[in-house]
């Protein structure tokens, strides 16, 4: 066991991400009292209004401090209308920026619904998929795809007639990716809900694009190594329908990177909503996890937000530490967080507005502190 504490660099942001971050700050707290709590905190401001009241997304020093650390928690950043001279948001350094230099080649977005979770359907609030049916990750590669900076306008006389992204698969990054994708589902050994069997589900658009092709290719090669997986596959377009009919067949998904982010968010209607969907940006050597819910303009300032996707990052943050060190500390504190987690959402005691409900965000948090309290009492 590593007997070290762990370095956490918490980045707020924009919008909704500081008002999210205060929250987690505060469920940390509640897990330190009374427990061995192995890390220390710093935060660093960044993101679209730094930009915007500075020159820059953030400084420096706060990017070291974020390349340095064990692990990365980021709030949320972009604002409307703020971007940067070449039209990208700006405050994307925080993101995509330490994607690509840390290499944090797999995107982990977890997909699952506790009992007493609602779904918000036609505009009404009522259980739709069953708990029992829905428990699985979704895999997408996080540094080439379409989201590399390969890309630029053709413009004459002023105005744009062309614009090209280019998508790029290479073997090393589909290799490892798929890689990730089947070692973790041999660590989660739960497999699928509907049989309980170990599968990789390989989500692309191969019988079209010759990327697609490629990366499944390469996931065969890959898959050959895991004899104890089973291997699957979707056409992106047909798994769209397949994930909401039937979500119990799946147990680890894998994807490239703009797929991958599509169907994720798709996804993230069977676990309740945007509000409980957290992601991990991990790497070989680095880590860094968020509420993918954005900053949410509409929603800043005013105390409304979902904070549960940040409190399942942090859970995620806590697994990965625990793993990666080992030590069973972190691991703890992981499953004292999905414990409180599992409580509230069952006891219906913090819904927010996404849920029907009238909690605010700091009296979501205010709960499920309490519960870890109570629970260590």
């Amino acid at each position: 066991m590593n007997d070290a504490s762990a370095r956490l660099v918490f980045l707020p942001g924009d919008g909704t991400g500081p008002e999210v971050v205060r929250e987690a700050h505060k469920v940390l707290d509640a897990l330190a009292e009374g427990d061995a709590h192995p890390w220390s905190i710093e935060e660093y401001p960044g993101g679209a209004k730094y930009y915007q009241e500075h020159g820059k997304e953030w400084e420096p020093e706060s990017e070291a401090a974020a390349m340095s650390a064990d692990a990365v928690l980021l709030g949320a950043v972009g604002w409307p209308g703020i971007n940067l001279p070449n039209g990208d948001i700006a405050g994307a350094a925080l993101v995509l920026g330490l994607r690509r230099k840390l290499d944090l080649y797999a995107n982990v977005r977890p997909c699952r619904l506790y009992p007493g979770v609602l779904h918000r359907i036609s505009g009404e609030f009522r259980p739709v998929w069953s708990p029992d049916k829905v428990d699985l990750v979704i895999v997408r590669e996080n540094t080439e795809g379409l989201y590399t900076p390969v890309h630029g306008r053709l413009e004459r006389g002023g105005e744009t007639e062309v614009a090209v992204d280019t998508r790029l698969i290479t073997r090393k990054g589909a290799e490892r990716v798929v890689r990730y994708a089947f070692e973790l589902s041999q660590r989660r050994g739960r497999g699928a809900p509907e049989d309980k069997a170990r599968r990789v589900t390989c989500v692309d658009k191969s019988n079209v694009l010759a990327g697609c092709q490629f990366f499944r290719e390469t996931y065969d090669r890959v898959a050959a190594a895991f004899p104890d997986v089973a291997r699957d596959y979707a056409y992106v377009d047909a798994f769209t329908q397949w994930i909401i009919r039937n979500p119990e067949h799946y147990d680890v998904v894998v994807s490239s990177n703009m797929m991958g982010d599509i169907i994720s968010d798709l996804a993230s209607v069977l676990q309740g909503g945007m509000g409980f969907a957290a992601g991990g940006n991990i790497g070989d050597g680095h880590a860094m996890f968020e509420p993918v819910h954005g900053s949410s303009p509409k929603h800043a300032g005013k105390n409304v937000v979902n904070p549960m996707a940040t409190f399942f990052a942090l859970e995620m943050l806590l697994r990965y530490l625990g793993q990666r060190r080992g030590d069973a500390r972190f691991v703890r504190q992981a499953d004292r967080i999905e414990r409180a987690l599992a409580q509230v959402l069952a006891d219906g005691s913090a819904r927010t507005y996404d849920q029907g409900g009238t909690v605010t965000t700091s009296g979501a948090g205010d709960r499920v502190a309490s519960v870890i309290r109570g629970a260590a009492a």
